[in-house]
């Protein structure tokens, strides 16, 4: 049990669940609004995001073993506790599994249309996996987008269905704060696949791979992120001014200045030195906390405004 679990990569799935169940349970919950999904159905929503990712998970673990070789041997797990068919019948299983409780749902929200996207999110997945991961910053893009559609998809299957003339601005306005997380969310997963490309230098380049560190170097692309991180935090002051601190939602204003806008300068101080994988690897898990306090905002806003109302 222990080598699937490390195969699907479950913390990175965990946290996945946790944004989605955030989302609905410390967000849309909160407000007067109906929601198309009862809460089982909602809880499969998750289910079929975590299958898909999972599956994603492993078909790129199956296709990245020579390079996780140089990179990370420790981690290794195919074709040594897992064989590589084994593999491949679970990446399979998850992949269908995800795919047909998406099929269900968009029946059950009278959307059948919308099944087709968990089948384009798998393909992308597959095909990321195979050969879109070998070309120059659009995996990284794949990537990033997949991410920020895991929170997208949540105003898809529980707002829109709901949506009608009377209720639509307010639908309209929680849709939009969906949106800006999602955009933040890709804004931060983009820069952190590029730094864990800084990270995978030497086993990309000695595997033939086309990362933007192999292509324009490991110092140019240490100033690019530098550069591309002033992008959230210039997003975040904004953000946190004129709709946090503006509100007089004094709890969510220390909150974001000191778990998400902190931690980002810091980053982008270290980043500016940074030349050893070990410190490209820190970098990338501090993005990571950034990710996870930012996401867990919502909730902190949203208990906010409930008291200081």
């Amino acid at each position: 049990m222990l080598k699937i679990l490390k195969l699907i990569r479950y913390q990175n799935l965990l946290m996945l669940a946790f944004m989605q169940l955030i989302f609905r349970y410390g967000f849309l919950k909160l407000q007067n609004i109906p929601l198309a999904l009862l809460d089982w159905q909602y809880g499969l929503l998750v289910l079929s995001t975590v299958c898909i990712a999972a599956g994603g998970y492993i078909i790129n673990n199956i296709l990245d073993v020579e390079t996780d070789l140089e990179n990370k041997p420790e981690k290794v797990i195919i074709g040594k506790t897992i064989s590589e068919t084994k593999a491949y019948n679970f990446y399979i299983f998850f992949t269908i599994i995800g795919v047909t409780i998406g099929f269900y749902l968009s029946n059950v929200i009278n959307k059948p249309g919308f099944a087709s996207l968990f089948i384009i999110i798998a393909a992308t997945l597959y095909f990321y996996a195979t050969s879109l991961k070998q070309s120059l910053l659009f995996g990284n893009i794949i990537v990033a987008f997949l991410l920020s559609l895991s929170v997208l998809i949540i105003g898809i299957f529980d707002l829109y269905p709901v949506t009608f003339e009377e209720n639509k601005p307010i639908m309209g306005l929680l849709f939009g704060i969906l949106l800006d997380y999602a955009i933040f969310a890709f804004i931060i997963n983009f820069i952190r696949e590029i730094v864990k490309d800084l990270e995978d230098f030497e086993g990309d380049l000695n595997q033939g791979m086309n990362t933007l560190p192999i292509a324009f170097g490991v110092n140019r692309t240490v100033k690019l992120v530098f550069g591309l991180s002033f992008i959230p935090i210039i997003c975040i002051i904004y953000y946190i001014n004129q709709y946090v601190f503006a509100s007089g939602l004094f709890i969510s204003t220390i909150y974001g200045l000191a778990f998400i806008l902190a931690p980002l300068i810091y980053f982008t101080i270290k980043i500016w030195n940074s030349k050893t994988k070990k410190e490209f690897h820190i970098l990338s898990m501090l993005l990571k906390w950034i990710l996870f306090f930012g996401m867990l905002s919502i909730v902190v806003i949203s208990l906010n405004m409930k008291h200081n109302a």
